[in-house]
């Protein structure tokens, strides 16, 4: 499966941003969709380690978000299938980071996709935020 992840630019602190991620491809031997059951944004600042910043369970909407994220994020489905989006508030420079989208077609749980490594990365999108 591919991902791509789309939407990221710059913006002032205090601001708002929505990225958007949109999963397609085919299983080769079947040619048939994949069901993705969960979805997750992560982000990675310069210097410092990527980091789970909230996921979704698309079968039962289950969220899970870490604390620092917590009441500014909101991850949602997309309008179209196999799409997330993520809506982020009062943004302070130190969201800044590359973000990216993931998926995990063995996996279903929100909370599992947040506390490991995906095998499914997409192109990630910069955000910057300026003070």
């Amino acid at each position: 499966v591919q991902l791509q992840a789309y939407g990221g630019g710059l913006v002032q602190a205090g601001g708002s941003l929505r990225l958007s991620c949109s999963v397609s491809g085919r299983f080769p031997a079947t040619g048939r969709t994949p069901s993705i059951d969960v979805m997750g944004w992560y982000r990675q600042a310069p210097g410092k380690q990527r980091e789970a910043v909230s996921c979704l369970s698309t079968n039962n909407d289950i969220t899970y978000y870490p604390d620092f994220v917590k009441g500014r994020f909101t991850i949602s489905r997309g309008e179209t299938k196999n799409t997330i989006d993520l809506q982020m508030t009062n943004l302070t420079p130190e969201d800044t980071a590359v973000y990216f989208c993931a998926t995990d077609l063995g996996q279903a749980s929100s909370y599992a996709l947040c506390h490991s490594r995906p095998p499914n990365w997409g192109q990630g999108t910069l955000v910057t935020v300026s003070s």
